[in-house]
């Protein structure tokens, strides 16, 4: 028989094993004996009734074996002397084998200490195999754990970190703190090289994101984020630079960010459009980008295509503007809603009622967080949709004022209608994938007009509420809404037709003053990219070579150019013209010079004067241009660079931030080369793989 499966015959116990509280009561006899090696290393302890615990011969340290009727089993126990847990074992300068007795069995098959459980046949191949350590993927796993969770690089060298790596294996080398930065940077320039081949490879041009980060020591950190459209026509956001600055407040701080930044990526002449906050910009700095864009891009608008605002920002300070014009009804809600949350009898009573009252509603009451505006939206959205049981609740509970007064709850949801505005927009940046910039303008003129009417509401609170945040949002609008305008042209479902409709709403009569504005510019931008394909200047004609609109034979009509063709005409012998033939070479040239207008059209115009696709929701620009990009080889390029313009300086998870950001204390701390690395590096890993791409040569070590 194998001795693997061999099974012990069963022999009488000894006093002791028939006192272990494991056998049944009624057939203590019968018990089989404990098979496993474990307890070749562990004795069993009773704490109480119904109550064993299994006890380390070398550390001492019990660990859980029988509570009343269920078994823990031996598995932990195992861990504990096979991996080398056991810190008696590895002060001794090792690992205990758990198929090795540490004490050679006493005569009788019980311990000499009278407490131990019976022995059993020793297994000839061990139970556990031990894993092959691979020492370089773990270290690879470590710094992109550390990477994308943001922990700190001392975590190596923290002891509760060390005691669980080794936990899983022993034999693991943890690696130091010197090594895992060096890592981190190297791990980065990897991801960097796929990154720089695959912007290299981009038909069009790079728009650019500037955000400015602050640390608690004055330092400024310039987050510059790259937009762009791949050969596939897929859109990509990837953050390319963090450059500190020693000082933020300077005129000239972005300026030396921008070109820090398209120096290392190549993207000197390949430039499109620059997108920053005026909460981080003055005029000057504004005006100081602009000329900067105008020289490495002059083509482009002559550096016109510099966004002043981020649409997120511009969002949130709204939506805060908004709720800060009554804070103080605001804050009774957050106080009513506290009192109701933060208690369990309170928030029992509350379901109670609510049920008791068959109260609909969309949303659960939560407390906000004030750094980020939408929980407060969705805060006071939720009270006014438990206003009757907010009411009811005061009633059954004397003493207790939550629910606010009639008026006041229809002006907390006059103030949650219009904030929803503010919300719907904001969440289409917060929303994945990216949006292209065809959709943004009409967000951005549907809140235009929704606040130029209600700022003059006959609704006194209306108005007192909305005029201030129409006058900061119209400038906006008009900072905006020209690259706005052009980006929705490229939409085949909108083209000019949404821009002309849109501004006869909001312009009235000089809706076509500001729609020609558009018209000029979208072809002013389209010449800027035909130019550099246009072919060039013939050279001029020598040695006087004929030209090519000679006359006839014997002083006859030019040819091609006449009302009749020559060779439907004949000279009679008096002299005068007859005509012959079927009278239909006037129709041919007709038809010729209409093909010949019709081929000096530009793509543009065509484009602009065929139909408008249906319009559908689900509806992929960049599929429809990839698409058509044979039939508009040179628009297709401008469509490229205008979609993937950028309204938001902002990644998704930071929309509706009510604070500007700071790095912490520990990572000011870092040599900004390591900074930069860790944040780039983390942004690229959490995207999708880059396929393999040539490897392109950095221009600057990091």
């Amino acid at each position: 028989m194998d001795m693997e499966t061999a099974i012990v015959p069963a022999t009488p116990t000894s006093p002791i094993e028939s006192e272990d509280p494991a056998s049944p009561e009624s057939q203590p006899n019968k018990r089989r004996r404990k098979k496993s090696i474990v307890w070749e290393h562990f004795t069993v302890e009773v704490v109480g009734p119904g109550h064993t615990r299994a006890c380390c011969k070398q550390c001492k340290k019990s660990f859980a074996y029988i509570t009343g009727s269920k078994l823990a089993g031996t598995s932990h126990l195992k861990r504990h002397i096979a991996l080398g847990i056991c810190p008696m074992s590895r002060d001794k300068g090792g690992q205990l084998s758990p198929y090795t007795p540490a004490s050679k069995p006493s005569g009788d098959g019980g311990n000499s200490g009278g407490t131990d459980p019976p022995k059993r046949r020793y297994r000839t191949t061990p139970a556990f195999t031990a894993m092959p350590l691979d020492q370089e993927r773990c270290n690879h796993e470590v710094i992109k754990m550390i990477i994308l969770h943001e922990y700190p690089l001392h975590i190596v060298e923290h002891p509760g970190f060390i005691d669980f790596v080794r936990t899983l294996h022993p034999h693991y080398n943890m690696v130091s703190f010197n090594t895992v930065q060096g890592d981190c940077v190297d791990l980065y320039l990897k991801e960097k090289q796929k990154l720089l081949g695959v912007i290299s490879s981009i038909p069009g041009h790079v728009n650019l994101t500037i955000d400015l980060w602050t640390s608690n020591q004055t330092l400024g950190y310039v987050f510059l984020t790259g937009h762009f459209i791949d050969n596939d026509w897929n859109l990509h956001r990837r953050l390319l630079n963090v450059v500190m600055v020693p000082s933020p407040d300077s005129e000239h701080a972005f300026n030396q960010a921008v070109v820090a930044c398209l120096s290392d990526w190549s993207l000197d002449t390949r430039l499109f459009t620059l997108t920053l906050d005026q909460s981080v910009s003055s005029e000057n700095v504004l005006g100081n980008l602009r000329g900067l864009l105008s020289v490495k891009n002059p083509l482009v608008l002559n550096g016109q295509l510099v966004v002043g605002s981020c649409f997120a920002r511009v969002l949130s300070r709204l939506a805060q503007d908004a709720l800060g014009s009554m804070e103080g009804t605001v804050t009774r809600i957050r106080s009513s809603v506290k009192f109701v949350k933060t208690s369990e009898d309170h928030d029992e009573k509350f379901a109670e009622l609510k049920q008791h009252l068959l109260t609909q509603s969309t949303k659960e009451l939560s407390i906000d967080d004030q750094t980020k505006w939408n929980t407060t939206y969705n805060m006071l959205v939720a009270a006014c949709e438990h206003e009757e049981v907010f009411r009811y609740f005061d009633a059954a509970n004397p003493g207790v004022r939550l629910s606010l007064s009639e008026d006041e709850w229809k002006q907390v949801e006059t103030l949650c209608s219009y904030v929803k505005i503010f919300f719907d927009a904001a969440s289409l940046l917060a929303g994945r994938p990216y949006p292209t910039a065809n959709i943004f303008f009409h967000e951005v003129s549907k809140i235009q007009l929704e606040l130029t009417h209600a700022a003059s509401s006959p609704d006194p609170f209306v108005s007192n509420l909305v005029k201030p945040l129409q006058e900061k949002f119209d400038k906006y609008w008009k900072d905006s809404c020209l690259v706005l305008a052009i980006a929705v042209v490229m939409d085949p479902r909108f083209k000019m037709k949404l821009v002309e409709f849109s501004y006869s709403r909001i312009y009235g009569d000089d809706a076509e003053n500001w729609t020609r504005i558009v018209d000029d510019g979208i072809h002013e931008l389209y010449l800027d990219y035909l130019e550099p394909m246009l072919p060039l200047p013939a050279a001029p004609v020598e040695n006087g070579e004929e030209n090519l609109k000679t006359e006839a034979p014997g002083g006859g009509l030019p040819q091609g150019g006449g009302a009749t063709s020559q060779e439907d005409l004949q000279l009679h012998h008096d002299g005068t013209l007859i005509s012959f033939g079927d009278g239909l070479s006037d129709f041919d040239v007709y038809i010729s010079e209409i093909s010949s207008s019709q081929e000096t059209k530009s793509e543009l115009d065509q484009y602009l004067e065929e139909s408008l696709l249906p319009r559908v929701q689900e509806f992929d620009v960049l599929g429809w241009w990839k698409l058509n990009q044979m039939k508009y080889p040179v628009l297709s390029k401008m469509a490229a660079d205008v979609l993937s313009i950028p309204m938001c300086t902002v990644p998704p998870e930071s929309v509706f931030d009510t604070r500007s950001r700071k790095i912490d204390r520990y990572r000011s701390s870092l040599r900004p080369v390591t900074l930069e690395a860790l944040i780039c590096a983390k942004d690229w890993l959490q995207h999708e793989a880059f396929s393999d791409v040539p490897n392109a040569t950095l221009k600057s070590e990091v």
